[in-house]
Parts: structure tokens; sequence; C-alpha cells
């Protein structure tokens, strides 16, 4: 065969064809009509509705056992009755994203309750005590969205479980899942002097609409709500919430806020702008929720979350979107709601509008157990009570105590290991359910906080300030650990002797909006500041007593770990 000597021409750029641009990868948002699944979550959600499941738990799976669950009711569907399956035991933190979840998970379930507003009845919490006792082998956590959070638990058990529930007005609906989660709200609601409005009929209807409802139960992510008139639940860390503002025209309503959500990518939510009376809480709550099942990204589950629209929307866009197209009217400018002159955490001897008095007692970490519940239902009712509240920070509320008893009350409470008048530490430390339980955990979380706020008490009881010390178990912030004084961030790291041991990396001075003068930011992530579990209450220790040290008068922790050099903070 011939070869040509004529040397190849090379091609003038300019006379090549243009390529047509390339389409931007769709984001799986339904409202753009990408509705085909694009990863295992949505197809298991596609397959079947998730709130279906329940009839198989109570007509197959409780009578033939867990060997007979579905893999995908198993570690999807069943989310969305508050189930998940809990850690096997004696699988260290090295192993935790090694292993598949068949090989992490044993054949009993931690089980959430939905206890929306963090309200319950003294017939509701001696159902949940005695839960406790006959199917959870003692345990009840209180969690820091209000739940309480069960372990051990059967699925042979569960119709039984739903049937007490449910026979006191309490549920599981959607207390996980791709769903509305719990709505937060003041443990005080109804009865706190500086409540102008009490929005407990709106969570009321919120629930009773639509948890539970078909049109919502197949969201990208979670979406968690905060409903509140004073500011004493964490608001700017929820999909969405309502915070109490007086408007100067149109009187008592509420400021919306959208987008927050903590995790590996921690965003603050922002102001919408916007007043709302009572009355339309829900249908504005309905319609942020609709742009969230449309519009919301549901290619990646890393970015499925409202807080990824939001921030790519912004929130002007947001806004239109949600009168024009959702509610179908404009919504009325609106004023930013008045902070209080300090952090509300209702621990304490607090008057009520009515004349009587809340008791507000800190269990360590959060938590409690069935035997306690029950103690504690016994000192309520001594006490001439028939309500108790839960807080977004692991504590309890004893509400309508008469002045002349409270000190009774508190004297009740400490003896069954809750405490009125807590130390600092015992104040400010929470903790998440940890590597004991959970299958995404790295290291001990709980076991880890009471050792650390046994060690301060010791060393530092007589500490006059408050920093709040919020230990996770893993990266995913169920602790809240960015908007901490001190956030502990669970991992593996290397021991004095060279070997992986477990242990936490440290991020300060965060915090939320929660008061004049502070200001809402994840503080300082310092390179390589990291500490193992032994060492922890040693390097608590000493960052509190540089702190009492070195701080000037009236300077918040936060504002003193921005201020001071980095060597202050090793």
């Amino acid at each position: 065969m011939a070869v040509s000597s004529t040397p190849a021409r090379s091609e003038d750029p300019t006379t090549r064809p243009a390529r047509a641009p390339r389409r931007p990868r769709g984001e799986g948002q339904w409202a753009l009509g990408h509705r085909e699944p694009l990863n295992p979550n949505e197809r298991i959600k596609k397959d079947d509705d998730p709130l279906n499941v329940r009839a198989r738990i109570e007509t197959i799976y409780a009578h033939r056992g867990f060997a007979s669950i579905d893999p995908q009711d198993l570690r999807g569907r069943f989310r969305w009755w508050g189930l998940y399956t809990q850690r096997k035991a004696g699988i260290d933190g090295g192993r935790t994203a090694v292993l598949e979840p068949h090989e992490l998970e044993d054949e009993f379930f931690m089980l959430r309750v939905r206890i929306d507003g963090g309200q319950l009845s003294l017939a509701q919490l001696r159902v949940i005590a005695d839960i406790s006792r006959e199917f959870a082998r003692d345990t009840a956590d209180i969690t820091d969205r209000q739940n309480i959070q069960y372990h051990w638990i059967r699925v042979e058990d569960m119709p039984e479980i739903w049937r007490r529930l449910e026979s006191v007005g309490l549920q599981t609906t959607e207390a996980c899942g791709d769903c509305p989660r719990i709505v937060l709200g003041s443990p005080v609601a109804g009865v706190a002097r500086d409540e102008l409005l009490d929005p407990t009929p709106a969570v009321d209807e919120i629930v009773a609409r639509y948890v539970g409802d078909k049109q919502f139960s197949n969201l990208p992510r979670k979406f968690k709500t905060s409903i509140s008139w004073l500011v004493d639940t964490p608001y700017e860390s929820n999909d969405i919430a309502f915070l109490g503002v007086d408007h100067p025209e149109h009187g008592p309503g509420f400021d919306v806020w959208v987008g927050g959500g903590l995790s590996t990518n921690p965003m603050l939510a922002q102001r919408l702008g916007v007043w709302v009376p009572m009355a339309e809480i829900p249908d504005v709550w309905a319609g942020v929720v609709g742009i969230f099942r449309d519009y919301g990204y549901r290619r990646l589950r890393n970015r499925a979350r409202l807080k990824f629209l939001v921030a790519d929307w912004g929130v002007e866009r947001f806004r239109e979107v949600l009168e024009k197209d959702y509610l179908g009217r404009t919504l009325l400018d609106g004023p930013a709601p008045t902070l209080p002159s300090k952090p509300i955490d209702h621990v304490g001897v607090h008057e009520q509008a009515d004349g009587r008095h809340y008791v507000g007692a800190a269990p360590v970490v959060g938590r409690v157990s069935g035997t306690q519940l029950a103690q504690l239902a016994d000192v309520v009712e001594a006490h001439g009570s028939d309500r108790v509240r839960l807080t977004p920070y692991q504590k309890l509320l004893v509400l309508d105590v008469p002045l002349e008893r409270t000190e009774s009350l508190v004297d009740a409470l400490r003896g069954i290991g809750l405490e009125a008048r807590p130390s600092a530490w015992r104040r400010g430390t929470m903790a998440c359910t940890g590597i004991e339980y959970c299958k995404l955990a790295i290291v001990e979380t709980k076991a880890r906080g009471e050792e650390l706020v046994a060690r301060l008490e010791q060393r530092l009881r007589d500490f006059d300030a408050d920093i709040s010390i919020h230990i996770n178990g893993c990266p995913n912030a169920c602790a809240r650990t960015q908007v901490a004084d001190i956030g502990l961030k669970g991992q593996l790291v290397v021991g004095p002797d060279g070997q992986q041991v477990e242990g936490f990396q440290v991020h300060l001075g965060g915090g939320l909006g929660m008061a004049q003068g502070q200001t809402a930011g994840f503080g300082r992530k310092l390179r390589g500041l990291k500490t193992t579990a032994d060492e922890l209450p040693e390097y608590v220790e000493r960052l509190a007593r540089r702190y009492l040290a070195g701080r000037s008068e009236g300077e918040t922790f936060a504002n003193w770990v921005i201020r001071v050099d980095e060597e202050e903070l090793r």
C-alpha cells in the first residue's frame, strides 16, 4: 500500500463546527421534570411510599421476626416510623465506614417517639416510662429534638408499643426519614410571662394536617421545623423556623427563617423578611415544604437538604416562588425579632404568666431511664402538676407548681438524679447517641460526657460562666457541634503510643443568635486541634482556666476564643 508523503494539515479552529453547549447535569428536581430516581434512596421511595411499611410490620414482620424483614424496608422505610437498626455491640469506630450495613447492625432497633413542642401530659409520661421498662431495657434518652429515644426494641413488640403510645395521643410517625420531622417548640409555650402568642395551635394543626400525609412523605431529605414565640429553640439550625415578633402595625405574629442545617456543610437559616400571623403558619409551612419537595436536589444525598437550594436561589427568589406558586398571595414585610438580654434555657425555678411556677432540671447529657421517668411522674403528681416539657437542650421542665412547693420539687428532682440547680458543666453539656448504639458513630459520647461533667464538677465546681459543650460521635452534628462554645467531633486520633484511639476534633467559639450581642457563626476550627478521649477532661479544664484568667469584664467564652492567640487554645 502506497503511503502519502503529504503532511497532514492541522485543522483551523476557526472553521471547526461549534459544539453544542453542554447541558448542565440535572439535580433531580421534580419541578424541572427530573423524575427518574438518581440514587438508591430515591428508588426505595418511588417503589413504595415508606408510610406503607407499617402494615407489613404489623402483619408480617412482627410475627415472623427480624430475619423476615425486606432489606429495603429495614434500612429505608422503617425510618418513617421512627425505627433504625442499632449498632451491634463490640464493633470499634475504625470499622464504622468499612463494614457493610448488615455487618454493623444488631437485630434490635432504636425508636424515636415524636413529642412535638416537647409537650407531655402525666399520662403520656407514664406510658413512655412503662414502654422503656418493658420493651427497651430501661433506656430512654431525651434528644436535642425534644424526642424520647429508646434502644433494644424488637420488631415483634412494635404493634403493642404503637397501641400504647397512640392510646395517649403519642406517635412515632415520621420521627425519622425524608419527611417532616418533629416540630420544635418552646417548652414554656402557653405559660411564659413574656409570650404574646402561644403558637401551640399552629404546631398542632401542622402535625394533624401533614404528618403522615403522603403529599409530604417523599421529600429529598429530612425537614426540620421550629415554631416558638420566645428565642429558646435553635431556630437558625432548622429548615424553617417561625419566631415571635410584634409588628408595629399588625401586632403579634411570626418572623420566618429558612435554609438552616448543620452536619458536614453547616449553614445558618436566613430571614425571609416576612411577617406571618399565627393563623397562616400552617399554610406558609406547607408552601415551604412544597418548594423543598418539588425543587430540592435529589441527585446527591449530600446536597439534598433545603439549605443548598436556599443558598443557590437566595431568599428573594425563594420568597417570590413561595408567594407566586405556592401561596398565591404576597406576604407582608416584617421586622426582625428582638433578642433577649441573655440566652434562655429554662433551667431553675421561674414564674409563669398565671403566677404559678415551672422548674427546669438537667439530667446528664440527656441520659435518663424508664425507671427514672416513672419516678419523675410520681414526683410531678405529688407536687400537683400534670404537665412535663422537654427542651431542645436535653433538659426537662415541670409546669404549674405553686411557689410554696417549688423547693420541695427541687429536692425531689435531685433525689432521682435530675438537678434544677446544676453546675455550669451539667447545664451546658449535650451529647448525641454515640458508638454505643449508632451505626454512624466513631466514638463513645454519652459515657464520655458523663465522665467529663463529673471531672469538671470536681475540679471547677465554682466555675461562674456559661460554656456549652456539645459532643458528637461522627461528623453529622446531631449534637450541633458547630454552634457550641466547645464543639467536639468524634474521630480516631493518634494516641501517646502512636496507636489510633478514640478522640475528637475541637471546634471553638461557635454559637447561634440567641441573645443580644451574640453573633451567630461557626467559630474557630484550628488546624490540627484534636484531643484523645482520655485527655478530653484535662484539655477542657485547661481551656476553662485560661479563659477565667484572661477574660475581660463581661467577655463571653466565644468572644475570648476569637480574640486570643491560637496557642492559648491548645
